[in-house]
């Protein structure tokens, strides 16, 4: 039998069981009462859940005396929200049936006739969201198969969040000098990496790296015309990003077009014989802007990414509907409308940018702007990348590092990070750093408590209306729950002194030169 004819075969009888399933229930089933139905809404008021009585609402008074009356009440009122978009219908209900059972579809109907209107309800219901049901429900059922592409399914560290992981621009090209320098190691790359940064990026539940460079043949590309540095490493070379534990990278960036549209897809290939899901470019359009979705904790998360540069040179292509390249956000219009597809189709979205200026220690106005653009398109939190490091922000309660710097790519002695979004189990996003150099072509994590406290104050006086605490979580100084007692550095009161607007030496900024006037 084929792998279609199996999944058919197991949609039918999925299906069928749960009509027998609701058969014998509906048959046996005990009338629930008005009186319940009331202690219910009582109960939810008190609790605080729900703010919309049944008398206030315009659902009429129904008893529920069968799983039939429940099917009812769920597929005629219940708002869109609630529904968030995704198609619930009596298959769907009936599929819900036989995974959670009577109790749980019940508990559905009643938070409706309650006036409710938030998706959690599912979540609270079963351990999953809307989404992630959507999801379980295709991929059980054999239907709406193209729901589950680009998705995957991951386990976490903890039950308690979902962390995410991201370095700034790495380089493994032909010839260059982290390269030359990874080969003169004994240990090849792990030497270039202090072990316990190498632990904590392959202990966060998602890794993502920015891939700033092709990865193509000697003779299977030519680089671009007229352009001063294009970066070409060995197709060999992409298993080298199992060392950092990375699951997915992003290609929005201005490199990955170095070698044309050959090195490009050379580059996709590679990554796909890998099994390395990227984000950002694409054989067309409509691959590179696909969102990457990953479902663990219960929850759905997208990922999307794209770049501003170039801005003046166009060496690097943007892809149109029949030809490979970046996905383009200089004109932001197409990108603003995958973030809000991503939005609308998942519990959390995470938005990783390519822009600003390079050497700028601060983001500039068309990054400020983009920011708040991708913010009010529905995204939780956005990393950015490409003018060296720059500090953090926030739009609303939404955090943004605005550029995490080299993290493996220059010669220079400067600061970098690893970055992490954590969503907690009360969906709180947080963005924290953990303080690394890079310093003689070798990253590592700064673990002196005065490299620390140096990192921490540079970092917070790059950046506004910030604090930052012990472990390098980011508050914002305006919300209402903002920690003060807890906060170490502040971006109001940093005592690093900031020589000029832009990095000394003009391609890194060295610690050296660019921290403080007396070191």
């Amino acid at each position: 039998m084929s792998g279609k004819c199996r999944k058919i075969m197991y949609a039918l009888v999925v299906t069928v069981f749960a009509a027998f399933l609701w058969m014998i229930c509906c048959e046996n089933d005990r009338k629930v009462s008005d009186k319940a139905i009331g202690e219910t809404t009582v109960q939810s008021m008190r609790s605080g859940e729900k703010t919309v009585s049944l008398e206030q609402s315009d659902i009429p008074k129904i008893e529920i005396e069968d799983l039939t009356d429940a099917f009812t009440v769920i597929l005629q009122y219940a708002p869109k929200d609630m529904l968030a978009g995704c198609t619930v219908d009596e298959a769907f209900l009936m599929w819900f049936y036989a995974q959670y059972g009577r109790d749980a579809v019940i508990h559905i109907a009643f938070d409706v006739l309650d006036g409710g209107n938030e998706p959690d309800v599912w979540y609270e219901e079963t351990g999953n969201s809307i989404y992630v049901l959507w999801l379980l429900y295709c991929r059980d059922s054999g239907f709406g198969q193209h729901e589950l592409e680009n998705v995957y399914w991951m386990q976490t560290a903890a039950a308690s969040e979902m962390v995410f992981g991201f370095a700034g621009d790495i380089n493994f090209a032909e010839n260059w000098y982290t390269t030359e320098y990874m080969k003169e190691q004994p240990d090849g790359l792990q030497d270039c990496f202090s072990e316990d940064l190498l632990a904590q990026m392959q202990g966060v539940d998602v890794m993502i790296m920015n891939n700033e460079f092709t990865y193509a043949n000697k003779n299977g590309a030519t680089s671009v015309y007229g352009k001063a540095y294009t970066f070409r490493a060995d197709p060999q070379k992409a298993e080298l990003l199992e060392i950092f534990g990375t699951d997915t990278v992003t290609l929005a960036n201005n490199h990955v077009y170095d070698y044309g549209k050959r090195g490009l897809l050379s580059t996709l290939d590679v990554l796909d014989q890998e099994g390395i899901p990227y984000s950002g470019a694409g054989r067309n359009l409509k691959d590179a802007s696909k969102i990457i979705y990953y479902v663990m904790n219960g929850r759905k998360v997208a990922f999307v990414s794209a770049t501003q540069i170039e801005r003046s040179k166009q060496y690097t292509k943007a892809a149109t509907e029949t030809e490979p390249g970046v996905l383009k956000a200089l004109h932001p219009e197409k990108f603003l409308k995958i973030v809000e597809e991503a939005a609308q189709n998942s519990d959390y979205v995470i938005a990783e940018v390519h822009w600003g200026t390079e050497g700028m220690l601060y983001p500039d106005q068309s990054q400020r702007h983009l920011a708040e653009q991708i913010a009010q398109a529905g995204a939780d939190g956005i990393i950015g990348g490409h003018p060296r490091l720059q500090g953090a922000a926030f739009v609303g309660d939404v955090p943004i590092a605005y550029s995490l710097g080299n993290f493996w790519f220059s010669t220079g002695t400067l600061y970098t990070t690893l970055s992490k979004v954590t969503i907690t189990e009360d969906g709180t996003v947080k963005l924290s750093f953990i303080p690394c150099i890079q310093q003689n072509l070798t990253t590592r994590i700064l673990t002196e408590p005065e490299e620390r406290s140096d990192f921490y104050e540079y970092l917070a006086s790059i950046s506004a209306d910030i604090g930052i605490d012990v472990d390098g979580v980011v508050y914002h100084k305006s919300a209402d729950d903002y920690p003060a007692g807890e906060i170490l550095y502040d971006s109001d009161t940093s005592q690093t002194d900031i020589i000029g607007m832009a990095d000394n030496e003009g391609d890194a900024i060295d610690i050296v030169g660019n921290l403080r006037e007396d070191r």
